[in-house]
């Protein structure tokens, strides 16, 4: 998933900057990577983009360069990251998610950006619709508001019972607004009572079980963030991962 993720990204890409080398036989692409985590969070996909590049005929050092900015999990650090990448005078902009998309957003309004994803680019104003986004943003999106409401009829199909279902999230993080709208639309079509849960620190992973087990919920419902819920100083996961969807019955 990850190597067809980036590929595609590569892609794009690639048809974004071929006009401009095309006019400047001499000129190297150089290409702004901006993500929300570390890059050992991102190894994998990292890796396939570069992959991705590498089969194309483009090696990095070589043919063209990249520029890696990461956040390492302080998204207030994207700003100045993103402003970083203009002052570079990159030819585009590959951002990592919501947040990386925003900032490198304020930071251009000239420079391409391709982004990675995002849970719903046109509630979060990044285009102007899916078929024809405009302005100098595109890339993927997950169709998180359809997705979400999908997991949830997953869950009824295999619990046929279900009539309580917790949710855990961020509502400052990008996308869970909109994911809470499908959950709670499709929620009401199939008669699940919906307990919204906010996480902002590991200690609100146990009070949330246990919030749930005597409120009798029968499953949850885990949205994702780029925030690290839980940090490496307890060792239970690396910064700038976060739960993945899923229920737990």
């Amino acid at each position: 998933m990850n190597r067809k993720f980036f590929l595609l990204i590569t892609a794009i890409l690639l048809g974004l900057t071929h006009g401009a080398e095309a006019q400047q036989p001499t000129k190297v692409p150089r290409i702004g990577f901006l993500s929300s985590t570390s890059a050992s969070a991102i190894l994998s996909r990292v890796e396939a983009f570069r992959q991705g590049l590498h089969e194309l005929g483009y090696v990095e050092g070589k043919n063209i360069v990249i520029e890696w900015r990461y956040a390492d999990g302080n998204l207030e650090r994207l700003p100045d990251l993103a402003a970083e990448l203009v002052r570079l005078k990159v030819d585009v902009i590959v951002t990592g998610g919501p947040a990386p998309t925003r900032s490198a957003k304020q930071a251009t309004a000239t420079i391409p950006i391709v982004m990675g994803f995002d849970d719903d680019p046109v509630g979060s104003g990044f285009v102007a619709s899916l078929a024809h986004p405009g302005g100098n943003i595109t890339g993927l999106s997950t169709l998180a508001l359809e997705i979400s409401g999908k997991q949830l009829e997953l869950l009824k199909e295999i619990v046929s019972r279900l009539s309580r279902v917790n949710v855990l999230g961020n509502a400052s993080q990008p996308g869970h607004p909109q994911a809470l709208k499908g959950i709670n639309h499709i929620a009401d079509a199939l008669d699940v009572h919906i307990q919204y849960v906010e996480i902002r620190e590991p200690k609100d992973i146990d009070i949330a079980f246990r919030t749930g087990n005597k409120e009798r919920a029968e499953a949850v419902l885990v949205l994702t963030t780029p925030r690290p819920y839980f940090s490496t100083k307890t060792g239970d996961r690396p910064r700038g991962t976060g739960p993945t969807p899923g229920n737990i019955r």
